[in-house]
């Protein structure tokens, strides 16, 4: 019997045949100058039926790792041994792109927006074209960022653990930490949690820098996704890390003001009460020692070395106290596997 071939592929005015990829241009908004600006979107469509997996960066504009992991799979996914159909859409924040901010020209955050509105403000219309066009097209969504501007993230994949898909999801993509996260409203997250399309987010590096460890994993990641809902062919790339789970996360805050002198780095396992840093007065004086309220490991850093009191200043990620050897073999296994290499 023959198996059955794809059907053209339609997005916008564009139909794309199976076996090919095109680049589609919807038309998103205006800048005050009268210059155009499109929703650009890599469209690889497979010869075989099969799942649309919607693969998307800078929802915050300023978060450049996952614009590059889409740059490299343009060029490593082959549409003619593609089953399903591949989105990728580098960049969906143009106007944080363009200027270099998390934000939209109004200080919205595009990731608060959804499900938007045609006739509402700038990043309502923004969540509504990408919502209406894309999100609502796809099977499964992989959504790439990066810390904050001047924090660093530890890869990490962010999920819903009450989604079972998902959750098969985020263990295919190989990353050494999965975070439990509960939907956020407003968020594409929790737009696509209500549309019932499985979604999984991918934390890694710093705003506005490339890490190209979590650049490779990111792209590792993507095709063992893709390969678990046998989009491509072949083995996953496993690295050697099986993920571990975390079920909670805590924030550590300065108790002081000064220069934050640092005792441990990101990915670092602690034990509640060691001593993470200590701030120091910029003229002199005593030392205000800054430590771990919870065991765990060290997910999340700011890079700033100096800190107002009250300021989060490392994230850590809980486990059971028997998981904790493991996932510090985990994150080791990780670190040593993707070195800190343009590749």
């Amino acid at each position: 019997m023959a198996r059955k071939r794809a059907q053209a592929f339609e997005l916008g005015e564009h139909r794309i045949a199976p076996g090919t990829q095109e680049r589609v241009l919807l038309p998103a908004a205006r800048l005050y100058s009268d210059t155009p600006l499109d929703l650009h979107v890599e469209v690889l469509h497979g010869t075989k039926p099969g799942p649309v997996l919607l693969v998307c960066a800078a929802i915050h504009g300023d978060e450049l790792n996952g614009v590059e992991i889409c740059r490299r799979l343009i060029q490593i996914v082959d549409p003619k041994t593609l089953t399903g159909t591949l989105l990728l859409v580098p960049v969906v924040n143009m106007f944080g792109f363009i200027q270099q901010t998390r934000y939209l020209p109004d200080r919205r955050d595009l990731n608060r927006c959804f499900p938007g509105s045609e006739r509402g403000a700038l990043g309502s219309r923004l969540a509504f074209l990408f919502r209406t066009q894309l999100v609502e097209r796809a099977t499964h969504i992989i959504d790439l960022h990066t810390g904050a501007i001047h924090r660093s993230n530890l890869p990490q994949i962010r999920v819903n653990l009450d989604n079972e898909e998902a959750t098969q999801m985020a263990e295919a993509f190989n990353s050494p930490v999965i975070m439990n996260a509960k939907d956020r409203d407003g968020s594409l997250r929790s737009q696509a949690a209500e549309l019932g399309v499985p979604l999984i987010l991918y934390e890694a590096g710093e705003a506005l820098r490339f890490d190209y460890s979590a650049i490779q994993a990111g792209v590792n990641g993507v095709t063992n996704v893709m390969k678990m809902l046998k989009m491509m062919k072949g083995r996953r790339t496993r690295k050697k890390v099986t993920p571990v789970v975390a079920q909670r996360s805590v924030w550590v805050r300065a108790e002081a003001d000064g220069l934050v002198l640092h005792k441990i780095e990101l990915g670092a396992t602690v034990t509640r009460g060691q001593v993470l840093a200590h701030i120091a007065p910029p003229h002199g004086g005593e030392q205000t020692g800054i430590y771990a309220t919870v065991s765990g490991i060290v997910i999340g850093v700011s890079n700033i070395p100096v800190s107002h009191e009250g300021e989060a200043l490392f994230h850590i990620a809980c486990f059971d106290p028997d998981e904790i050897p493991y996932a510090t073999e985990m994150v080791d296994t990780f670190v040593e596997a993707y070195n800190d290499r343009p590749s």
